[in-house]
């Protein structure tokens, strides 16, 4: 028999955890999926060098349409991470600088072709062979031709974010792409890197920040739904804090999750705690964890996807949907495919589209 446990909220955890749900966690990470797509997981700097490249393409390629940041920020989430571990200078260089592994046909990570040396450690740092640099992985035999001066300091460096940016936005854009076009912006992505488990992978990331940029439409909602879903956004940016939260607003956590972070040092919400604080500014009250929640108010089976759901009502995921007491995540739907959430350890309150956490299990709705 398989013990499950609510992961995103603070629940005392059975001491029979089977090995299938250990795996599941170690994979997860607290939170069921990787962290979502928003601009909260994008460090500032990284943003508006991905912003300012959007801006500036079209005077290398002024045919080229539909460049915006979510793209850039989608392939250097896959690339880099955003750079992540790294220092992020004022002018936009990186250090220490992104390097890839030399690519001489070890093996390693899949590299089985060996690319001769092109720049004699220049960017790359070894006159032994070609490896790819920088936070949007470019090999400098590519950098030549995209490398671009975004910052005006009289050097085109792939070890700039604002250098890296405009040369991946000026490759992408290739001699005039349309990239409002889905398959023109899949040929782009293709290009960048030829591997239909890349393109998918990327083009997730894009549109999940594509929904974190629009943002959600609350003028047109009313009373108590307004209420709950503008409570649930003005918490925005607030840390996740495991077991953090209540109907007051953030508080210090507990210790400690599955994988053992603890929220006791952390003032913050974790997902149910943010459900709580939102629907109490409404007048509701809620039960404390994801899976007592999916008991209150009105079930919206998963089995009528996503668009089922309407403004303030509870969204849901579970290790096995259909199964309630799986559940272990709970956030608000705010329209247009979002929703607020508080995701993991290590995060904040965020926008992220609704298809960031895995196992959709439905909603329900109590307004």
């Amino acid at each position: 028999m398989l013990v499950f446990v609510t992961v995103c909220c603070a629940v005392p955890a059975s001491n029979a955890i089977s090995s299938y749900m250990t795996l599941l966690r170690r994979g997860q990470d607290d939170a069921g999926t990787a962290e979502g797509g928003s601009a909260a997981d994008i460090p500032a700097r990284m943003l508006t060098a991905y912003k300012n490249a959007a801006a500036k393409v079209a005077t290398y390629v002024p045919r080229c349409r539909g460049m915006r940041w979510p793209v850039l920020a989608g392939i250097a989430k896959v690339e880099s991470n955003h750079a992540a571990g790294r220092s992020i200078a004022a002018n936009g260089d990186i250090r220490p600088r992104i390097y890839g592994i030399v690519l001489n046909g070890s093996g390693q990570g899949g590299n089985t072709t060996t690319v001769a040396d092109t720049d004699g450690g220049k960017w790359d740092g070894t006159a032994s062979g070609e490896r790819a640099v920088g936070p949007f992985q470019f090999l400098p035999s590519t950098w030549e031709t995209a490398g671009k001066d975004a910052n005006d300091d009289g050097a085109a460096d792939p070890h700039n974010a604002d250098d890296a940016a405009l040369g991946a936005a000026v490759d992408l854009c290739g001699r005039g792409r349309d990239l409002t076009q889905r398959s023109q912006l899949e040929a782009a992505i293709w290009q960048y890197n030829h591997s239909r488990a890349y393109v998918s992978e990327v083009l997730g990331w894009i549109d999940q920040y594509t929904a974190a940029a629009a943002g959600p439409a609350t003028v047109k909602l009313t009373g108590t739904v307004r209420t709950v879903v503008e409570a649930a956004l003005s918490q925005k940016g607030v840390p996740y804090s495991w077991g953090g939260g209540d109907a007051s607003g953030p508080t210090y956590g507990i210790c400690c999750t599955p994988s053992g972070r603890s929220g006791a040092h952390i003032r913050g919400f974790d997902c149910s705690g943010l459900t709580v604080y939102a629907y109490a500014k409404a007048g509701a009250r809620l039960p404390r964890t994801a899976a007592a929640q999916a008991g209150a108010g009105r079930r919206i089976p998963a089995r009528l996807g996503t668009s089922a759901l309407k403004p303030g009502d509870l969204v849901f995921y579970a290790y096995a949907p259909g199964r309630d007491a799986t559940i272990y995540h709970v956030g608000i739907y705010v329209g247009g495919g979002q929703m607020v959430n508080a995701a993991r350890p290590g995060t904040v309150v965020r926008l992220d589209a609704v298809s960031a956490m895995s196992g959709y299990a439905g909603g329900a709705r109590l307004l």
